[in-house]
């Protein structure tokens, strides 16, 4: 069930039953030279809906930019800075709070979004009982990486070994290709890529990374590979948002 795609009062009738949700979130940004620009919203939303058709769950429109600052010198990267996606966060979680939802469950496709998701958990407690939200002790919000799940984590260790490496994998390339087959792109990869280097501003990432990539192969990447992918995530976060949405 997707909220954008549903009446307010079918809303109203899900929340009779349910006060959980689903939210996709990723980012839109560089993913190597034959990875989508839109991978981690992409991926996100696909498991989103694959768990919440599992769970009888609603799923909230995808929150499709993110912090992706250091990847702005690549055309056609968005980024929002850290502060403006946490007000964003916040408004998202209050406007749902308002109407009932209380299990806020996010599933994430972007590692640089993660300490700004925490910090607007934690922002958003607070503003809820600065507010007098109903039932401010009820609010739950919990991050699900789908990338770090470990049956996700052990797939590609086995298909990839060290070439999935930390951008731009396989695995999410392979997931998009499944999701997207249409979309498939092909293009020359050098065989040297660099993985080891902090990441700071724009501009330094470009130097450090000039194809985009992170220590990983992307042209690995099948799109059967992508299904395998998407069943453990959908299993795994299926059992994950379930105990979540009795967790006290």
């Amino acid at each position: 069930m997707l909220l954008q795609r549903s009446t307010w009062p079918e809303v109203e009738a899900y929340l009779q039953q349910s006060d959980g949700i689903i939210i996709p979130i990723g980012s839109t940004e560089q993913h190597g030279p034959i990875g989508l620009i839109g991978t981690d919203a992409i991926c996100a939303e696909a498991i989103a809906q694959g768990v919440a058709d599992r769970c009888q769950a609603i799923v909230g429109p995808t929150i499709n930019v993110g912090m992706a600052l250091h990847h702005l010198a690549f055309p056609g990267s968005i980024s929002l800075r850290p502060s403006t996606l946490l007000q964003v966060l916040v408004d998202y979680l209050s406007s749902l709070a308002q109407h009932g939802f209380r299990h806020f469950y996010f599933i994430n496709g972007h590692g640089g979004n993660i300490a700004t998701v925490r910090a607007a958990f934690a922002e958003f407690y607070a503003v809820a009982s600065d507010r007098r939200c109903p039932e401010p002790d009820r609010l739950r919000c919990h991050l699900a990486n789908w990338f770090m799940v470990p049956a996700v984590t052990h797939l590609a260790r086995e298909l990839y070994g060290d070439e999935e490496g930390s951008h731009a994998t396989p695995s999410e390339v392979a997931l998009t290709q499944f999701v997207h087959p249409k979309s498939i792109k092909k293009a020359p990869l050098t065989a040297e890529v660099n993985t080891s280097h902090a990441i700071y501003a724009a501009a330094d990432f470009r130097r450090r990374y000039p194809d985009g990539r992170m220590g990983s192969n992307p042209a690995l990447a099948t799109p059967e590979q992508g299904q395998r992918f998407y069943e453990a995530a959908v299993a795994a976060l299926s059992q994950s948002y379930e105990s979540f949405l009795v967790s006290e």
